[in-house]
């Protein structure tokens, strides 16, 4: 996979110009993220947070979701950034997923308005929207970013990425 920059178009970004370390932002417009026939999220405060190489990851508060669908788990990751992650699985009738989201309960003081905010790997869910679009998901299931149009790369995160 080539690590060559893409250059954006108008209205589009690179992750290449995403700050190291991250920047946390307000979302402007509605996210949606569907699983197991059910809307799980919706909401107009998300936030999202920008990486050098990463498409953004997007974080819904937690009033904002369906929770009776989240269950927490056992063991956490450690993040350089935002302090130490909690895991959830998500099942609906439908179906489950393991370790479908995760979500910072005590995040460093740079990331203290994400505390409780649920993030979504788009690759384990039916579905999640950005402002109307259906995102993709980034290759691998490390980083769990979502990718829309107005984003360009390459992305870390598949095969051969983890040097960059």
């Amino acid at each position: 996979m080539s690590r060559q920059r893409v250059e954006p178009g108008p209205g589009q970004e690179s992750v290449w110009d995403y700050p190291r370390p991250p920047r946390l932002e307000d979302v402007d417009g509605r996210v949606k993220v569907v699983f197991g026939g059910v809307t799980l999220a919706y909401t107009t405060r998300a936030k999202r947070v920008l990486e050098t190489s990463h498409p953004p990851v997007y974080y819904v508060p937690p009033e904002d979701i369906r929770i009776e669908h989240l269950t927490p788990v056992a063991g956490t990751t450690f993040c350089e950034w935002k302090g130490r992650a909690q895991y959830w699985d998500v099942s609906t009738e439908e179906r489950e997923e393991e370790r479908a989201a995760w979500s910072y309960p005590e995040p460093t003081p740079s990331f203290a308005s994400l505390k409780d905010y649920v993030a979504f790997y788009p690759s384990k869910m039916d579905s999640c929207w950005v402002a109307g679009e259906k995102v993709e998901a980034q290759e691998g299931d490390f980083y769990g970013g979502w990718i829309t149009s107005n984003i360009v790369g390459p992305f870390k995160g598949a095969p051969g990425t983890w040097g960059w």
